[in-house]
């Protein structure tokens, strides 16, 4: 399934399966998460994408091929591909360990085909060997909102009462951490977005309510996935001195001003970019501990236009995962 021109829908298209080159390796994909971003880049709000594009960064497949050089992985082992497709290994940021920020990195399903498709290629540095205790639907939307999440949740230190804004795939996976780790969680959503709030509190949040509400108790921290910038100023009210309020998205609209007493008190702002490879193996060792239940609805690859539609409109509780099997 392929974008042509942004805002316009998908389409179905027969191409060769490719080869893969020096250090690549081609992959059966099984499964592919349709993220957020996927449709961020569908709806043009993300420029500058590969055109025609395979859009999908949480693929779950086979490893069919090697390509010459390929020495990490083998033949008909299960990996996953993330966001981050590449990175230049050398500049600053890199070194640091902060190849997220590498101004020449790559990403799967937006500079290099992704997952909606039967088969994909992979930098063999950039995938990852998955828990054997997901299957493979439920392990795709690891891969980014997963990822996404956890990182977001680190970035929230060691905050005891989380507020999470926007209640979709990334927070119901992070959610799931969170409580693990001993945290109390606390959701907003959407009015009358019942549910995510049903959703929110299987997955053991000790309360739900509007995005405009206030929480029963102060909050440390705030994690926010909803790509709406007037829930900052909202979590900033919403934390206490000290308090930090990630934003876990690659987009969100502009954040309206606001009071300074918001922010005073040494609250803080911090966004999330992209993701790491340190990232994917932290993530995926607890993931293989932690008995995360995923809740995924599985439509046939052909269907990803359906998925993107229902995703714009908030019909999903969850994530959408598609079945690139025949």
């Amino acid at each position: 399934m392929r974008l042509h021109a942004a805002r316009e829908p998908l389409r179905c298209d027969t191409l060769p399966i490719p080869e893969a080159g020096p250090g690549q390796v081609l992959i059966k994909v099984h499964s592919c998460g349709v993220c957020r971003t996927d449709l961020h880049i569908v709806d043009g709000e993300l420029t500058d994408p590969k055109l025609p594009l395979v859009p999908g960064h949480e693929i779950v497949g086979t490893i069919e091929a090697l390509g010459r050089g390929a020495e990490r992985h083998r033949v008909g082992e299960r990996v996953g591909v993330p966001w981050l497709g590449a990175s230049c290994g050398r500049c600053e940021y890199c070194r640091r360990g902060e190849e997220n920020l590498c101004e020449a990195a790559r990403f799967t399903g937006y500079h290099l085909d992704g997952g909606y498709a039967e088969y994909a290629l992979c930098d063999e540095r950039f995938c990852f060997v998955l828990p054997a205790c997901y299957d493979d639907a439920a392990a795709a939307p690891l891969l980014c909102a997963g990822l996404i999440g956890y990182r977001s949740l680190r970035f929230a230190g060691d905050a005891r009462r989380i507020g999470i804004y926007g209640f979709g795939a990334a927070a119901h996976i992070v959610a799931q951490v969170a409580c693990a780790e001993g945290r109390e969680v606390y959701a907003f959503t959407r009015a009358g977005d019942v549910q995510a709030q049903a959703l929110a509190r299987k997955v053991g949040a000790r309360w739900t309510g509007r995005s405009d509400e206030t929480a029963p108790e102060p909050l440390d921290a705030a994690l926010i996935f909803a790509p709406v910038g007037t829930l900052v100023p909202a979590a900033l009210a919403a934390v206490r001195k000290g308090g930090t309020v990630v934003c876990g998205g690659i987009h969100m609209s502009d954040i309206p001003s606001f009071p300074y007493r918001l922010l005073w008190g040494e609250r803080t702002i911090r966004s999330v970019a992209n993701l790491t490879r340190k990232d994917a193996e932290d993530f995926l060792a607890v993931a293989a501990r932690v008995p995360i239940e995923i809740h995924v609805e599985t439509l046939e690859l052909e269907r990803a236009n359906e998925a993107l539609d229902r995703l714009r409109t908030g019909k999903i509780a969850g994530a959408f995962v598609l079945d690139a099997r025949r």
